[in-house]
Order: C-alpha cells, then structure tokens, then sequence
C-alpha cells in the first residue's frame, strides 16, 4: 500500500521507498521520509498529497507518493 491508498488523517508508519533513483531517496530522506517513521496524509489532491512528517507538512506529487510504501 503506499500514499496514495492512505486514510485521511490516520498515521501509518513508512515501510519503504520504493524507487531506484537515488536523487529521490536522498530528497526523501532529508525530509525525514524512511523506513520506521510515522507520516499522516493531510489530504489528497488531484496531482499531489499533503503529507505530515515529524512535526512539518509536505505538499508531493503523485510519484513521490507512490514511491513511499506504508
């Protein structure tokens, strides 16, 4: 399951990143997005979600989404 499939407002815990671009997990990571940590989805939108990690909100796009598996 990953962001896209997510409740709104309800914590998961992020399992993986699943991408083979490494620029992207670096990205990912230094926003705190890795294996082990709680994020919330904010809300869903059309081509992004708004994302709640550690104590900041995000606003990523659908691959970002995608790519983050709970």
């Amino acid at each position: 399951m990953n962001l896209l499939d997510a409740e709104i407002e309800k914590e998961y815990v992020i399992k993986d990143i699943v991408t083979d671009d490494e620029e992207l997990n670096d990205f990912l990571f230094s926003l705190g997005c890795y294996a082990g940590e709680p994020i919330t989805v904010i809300a869903n939108k059309k081509n992004s979600c708004v994302v709640a990690v550690k104590d900041a909100r995000y606003n990523i796009d659908k691959d970002l989404a995608e790519a983050i598996e709970i």
